[in-house]
């Protein structure tokens, strides 16, 4: 899936993903799409959750090499 900026939120725990997630979202423009690379298990749930919250698309949730990958597509 083609994306316009990966953020890694690798060994951060819970909730720091997230909160760094947001901050990689601000600067993007809507209709962007950000892939975010995680390897704590919780940041599945956590962000699908931000993703209903914020308006911000999941397109994409899986898992690729022992981490987790989302693409979010901002709104």
């Amino acid at each position: 899936m083609n994306f316009d900026k990966e953020f890694d939120a690798s060994g951060l725990a819970c909730p720091l993903p997230i909160v760094k997630t947001k901050k990689s979202l601000a600067d993007m423009a809507s209709g962007q799409v950000l892939r975010v690379v995680a390897t704590d298990p919780g940041s599945v749930c956590d962000m699908a959750a931000f993703a209903e919250q914020t308006g911000n698309a999941l397109l994409h949730s899986g898992s690729e090499g022992g981490k987790y990958v989302f693409f979010l597509k901002k709104a």
